[in-house]
């Protein structure tokens, strides 16, 4: 069966797209708005600005890939799709990262995971970063807009039986848990929304904002990387981009200087904090790159007796939040349960074991249910999260500590995961700790689990969520910028992505993405334009209906 492919009609179509490889780039360009990065962030903004009737320029450096070319296979789209081929790591490779590189960045390669900005977070931070005007109520409008421009509702179709495994064990045990919204519109539930997805079923920045931003006179570089940010009397005048070589990694020696009155950096907490550093932003109080926030992820592998079948299915449908409301926000670090997919590769990569071992849980496979920790950093003194730093090459890295406190609360994570499975009938249940093996009952687990000792590159860590290094703050003692997102010394460049976010969201952060920038593009399409911007997917009345 084939699907219509969006992207090739579009480009069929004449949109303006320009990749690294064309005979001819241009030495100048002249926008109104330049957009570096294509997720969550860049995608929204994108659209926002385009139907605002500005002329605008998306600067993505990864490559261009659509449905047609997603073949559900981890060997190709890792490569593809994701920084380091899904091999980036923190400074100390304690933690694996996971995040897009290809146009519409990690909403091209997520799990459809899709929570508002939690009610707690967001009084955390007008309580402790004086952020007012940014409550539920607030933001409400904004995550509704986005909720309907991205066919974001609750998954109703029955959870995969690794999902459903977890439902089983958390109710067993008195824990309430819920269907997580998705970002799908005519899903066929084949479960590979992590390499891309072949039907166009997920409504990723691919198929929604940048496409009808390209639609609307935006244009689009691809393979293409912004190197740095030309400033002159405290104003951004150009963006320096390296058109990057046949690998996709390193500049192949062309460049094009993007002029723009405006220019907005949405390429994720990792790569918008680095741009501003190597163009050597103003950083009086030493904010840039600090108290940048991951989601610390554990995991726990079950055996079952019956086939699980993790790799098929809606990828992640079943939360349990028990864990975060046990205990004060700002008390011992809390974590939200949910059970990711299971393919070969990252299975055979996250879990731990060598030789015989590894053969033997790879054997059994399709028997095995996972599940995952996502820990709520950055809400406690002893949480400052990690600093984004450049390499000699220009290149980020964030350098992220996994302390005593992060770890405390990964070891109760363990033990929880490892409860919930046992009583959801598993066989065995086997933490990814370097240290760890297959536990047969709950006591047994509880006793090991208790007695691991929990250090950086022993306990198996992992994160696909990055946020921080850019936060807003009411002044510019508290942040890089300013609650429009405008930064406080260059007031002509805005961040709209997860670095603007003063601490971890403590759920999947893309739609807390999609509605802040949404209401910050807005914002800004009208301080450019004069004009109060209109949803340029809302239904539009005509005379004749009122």
């Amino acid at each position: 069966m084939s699907f219509p492919d969006p992207i090739d009609k579009g480009l069929r179509r004449g949109w303006a797209v320009l990749d690294a490889d064309a005979p001819t780039l241009p030495a100048e360009a002249q926008f109104d708005v330049v957009i570096v990065g294509t997720g969550a962030g860049g995608g929204t903004t994108a659209e926002i600005l385009a139907h605002a009737g500005l002329r605008v320029l998306l600067v993505e450096e990864g490559p261009l890939r659509s449905s047609g070319e997603f073949r559900m296979r981890e060997a190709e789209a890792y490569p593809q799709l994701y920084q380091e081929s899904a091999g980036r790591l923190t400074k100390d490779h304690a933690i694996g990262i996971l995040q897009g590189r290809c146009v519409g960045g990690s909403t091209t390669v997520n799990w459809t995971s899709s929570f508002r900005t939690p009610p707690a977070t967001l009084a955390f931070w007008r309580d402790r970063f004086g952020l007012d005007g940014f409550d539920e109520a607030a933001m409400a409008p904004w995550f509704e807009r986005m909720e309907r421009r991205l066919s974001i509702a609750p998954w109703t179709m029955a959870p995969n039986e690794n999902n459903d495994l977890l439902r089983l064990g958390a109710e067993r045990l008195g824990l309430h848990a819920a269907p997580i919204a998705r970002n799908v519109r005519g899903c066929l539930n084949l479960g590979y929304c992590g390499v891309g997805c072949p039907t166009n079923a997920k409504q990723s920045m691919l198929v929604t904002t940048i496409p009808s931003a390209l639609d609307a006179g935006a244009t689009l570089y691809t393979r293409a990387r912004a190197a740095r940010l030309i400033v002159e009397d405290e104003r951004a005048v150009a963006v320096e981009i390296d058109w990057l070589d046949a690998t996709g990694t390193r500049p192949s020696g062309r460049r094009t200087r993007a002029k723009a009155e405006h220019f907005v950096l949405a390429a994720g907490a990792i790569a918008s904090p680095a741009l501003l550093m190597r163009s050597g932003a103003p950083d009086p109080h030493r904010l840039l790159g600090a108290r940048t926030f991951l989601h610390p992820v554990v995991v726990s592998a079950a055996v079952f007796d019956g086939i699980v079948g993790g790799w098929a299915g809606a990828p992640q449908s079943v939360y349990v939040d028990h864990f975060l409301h046990d205990a004060p926000i700002d008390g011992p670090i809390g974590y939200k349960l949910e059970a990711p997919p299971i393919h070969p590769v990252l299975f055979a990569t996250t879990m731990t074991g060598f030789g015989d071992e590894h053969r033997r849980r790879m054997l059994d496979f399709a028997h095995t249910q996972a599940t995952i920790a996502l820990l709520r950093d950055g809400f406690h003194e002893r949480s400052p999260g990690g600093r984004v730093e450049l390499r000699d090459d220009g290149s980020p890295v964030l350098d992220y500590p996994l302390d005593d406190f992060v770890l405390e609360g990964a070891r109760r994570a363990l033990l929880s995961m490892a409860e919930i499975q046992f009583a959801a009938g598993a066989r065995t249940v086997q933490p990814a700790h370097e240290l760890a093996f297959p536990y047969r009952s709950w006591r047994e687990a509880r006793e090991a689990i208790a007695a691991l000792p929990m250090k950086p590159l022993l306990a198996r860590v992992v994160s696909a969520h990055v946020m921080g290094g850019c936060r807003f703050g009411v002044d510019a003692a508290r942040g890089v910028v300013d609650p429009d997102g405008v930064h406080w010394q260059w007031r002509n460049v805005s961040v709209h992505d997860g670095s603007l976010f003063p601490t971890s969201i403590g759920a999947n952060p893309q739609l807390s993405i999609y509605g802040f920038t949404a209401r910050l593009a807005s914002g800004l399409a009208q301080r450019l334009t004069g004009r109060v911007p209109q949803d340029p997917t809302a239904p539009q009345q005509t005379a004749a209906s009122g």
